[in-house]
């Protein structure tokens, strides 16, 4: 296989070269040009992206189940322990004490679940292709009847104790992609991340909460794994496939909220703020992690009391302004709306990543629940990292339960 990298390379060295003639010196690089180039596009014709994670909708490493039915425009209402990851600042907003040592999400994507149950296939036979698709081998077998499916699925768990203006938890996040090229003889791509650590954050209220700041501490660890397999290659992952890293990952963010009709809130967060990179490259493991890039998001709400016990929350947001990503406007505004009866009874809709969401919460002193549907885009950008146009949209529809107990 030819990359870009060997190509140049083989570019240059021509240059050097020269035919001696009786009536000319001739550079060949030209005619090389208009005979060789195309001879190694075709050599290069199994050259693509393996399927990767969706960083640019999801920089907060670990997600919450109410942010994603949002559209994931969590910035200015967050409250909760999910803070540390959405915005430092709402930790300035949290009610009471919140000690979940049970705080868990689970989810899944409409193509591993049509995957699982394809045909007349029992519960307890979806339930077992469900964790076959955990292995390579499993993967492509699940996928031999379903090509050109992209599966997707994520296990979340952020243990935790959070009370005004403090939280300190644990983050773990292990998910899991795979895709069967629509094609004969197809290539097996697959990508899996594991993240995992311990989290500490803290805010501070200025002017009676008029004001608020926040930054939080992930002590960052990544396993990572983006290979594909070609039909005649042994299904084996090997420690070396894995990028390995550490890093300790700061956000900060603040928020001004004016005390008037509709609290009227405009909040900034910055991810990664400090630059940091991962670190502790291992002979084990096949390098490191790719860095995650500095960005920053801004969001706008208002809350207004509809009731003495109805509220409604609307919020929209930009992630990423500065466009780290390369990924289009259109992918990276979001907006949501929340109805919420007593703070215990929530309905949600939010639009995200160019798709639409939704989702029910129940909530109590000491039991949390969030069912939620998003989608994120799957269609080929084009050269100017735009959705291309010229092809269907599809959409990449997933499923979270979410569920916290403690008290």
């Amino acid at each position: 296989m030819v990359n870009a990298a060997t190509f140049t390379f083989l570019i240059n060295e021509i240059d050097k070269i020269n035919i001696e003639g009786k009536r000319f010196r001739l550079k060949p690089t030209y005619l090389l040009r208009l005979f060789l180039i195309p001879a190694l596009l075709l050599s290069s014709s199994r050259v693509y992206a393996i399927v990767g994670f969706e960083d640019h909708a999801f920089p907060e490493v670990v997600t919450s189940a109410r942010a994603l039915a949002l559209g994931n425009t969590y910035m200015s209402k967050v409250d909760d322990s999910w803070a540390a990851f959405y915005n430092p600042a709402g930790l300035g907003t949290v009610r009471g004490l919140q000690f979940h040592l049970l705080n868990a999400s689970f989810e899944i994507n409409d193509g591993l679940n049509n995957a699982a149950r394809d045909g007349s296939v029992s519960a307890g036979e979806s339930l077992t292709n469900l964790s076959s698709s955990q292995s390579a081998a499993g993967l492509r077998e699940l996928l031999a009847d379903v090509p050109g499916t992209t599966t997707h699925s994520r296990v979340q768990s952020f243990p935790n104790i959070t009370f005004r203006g403090f939280s300190l938890g644990y983050m773990y996040s292990l998910q899991n992609k795979a895709r069967l090229q629509d094609e004969d003889d197809a290539d097996l791509e697959i990508a899996q991340r594991t993240d995992q650590g311990p989290v500490a954050s803290l805010s501070v209220s200025l002017f009676g909460g008029v004001i608020k700041f926040g930054a939080s501490a992930v002590q960052l660890t990544r396993k990572q794994l983006q290979k594909d397999f070609a039909p005649t290659d042994d299904l084996e992952v090997e420690d070396t496939d894995y990028t390995y890293g550490t890093m300790t990952l700061l956000t900060a963010g603040a928020r001004i909220t004016l005390p008037i009709w509709g609290l009227p809130t405009l909040s900034y967060v910055a991810r990664n703020s400090a630059g940091t990179k991962f670190s502790g490259e291992s002979d084990d493991f096949g390098g490191l992690p790719p860095d995650i890039p500095a960005t920053f998001d801004a969001g706008v709400s208002l809350t207004p009391m509809l009731g003495k016990n109805f509220r409604v929350h609307i919020e929209a947001g930009m992630k990423d302004i500065g466009d780290a990503y390369g990924m289009p406007s259109s992918r990276r505004v979001g907006a949501g709306i929340e109805f919420d009866y007593m703070r215990s009874f929530f309905v949600r809709f939010g639009y995200g990543d160019g798709w639409g969401s939704g989702g029910l919460g129940v909530r109590s002193r000491s039991f949390v629940f969030d069912l939620t549907t998003y989608a994120i885009e799957q269609t080929v950008l084009d050269e100017e990292g735009e959705i291309d146009t010229s092809v269907k949209r599809k959409q990449d529809r997933r499923f979270m339960l979410s569920f916290a107990r403690g008290f």
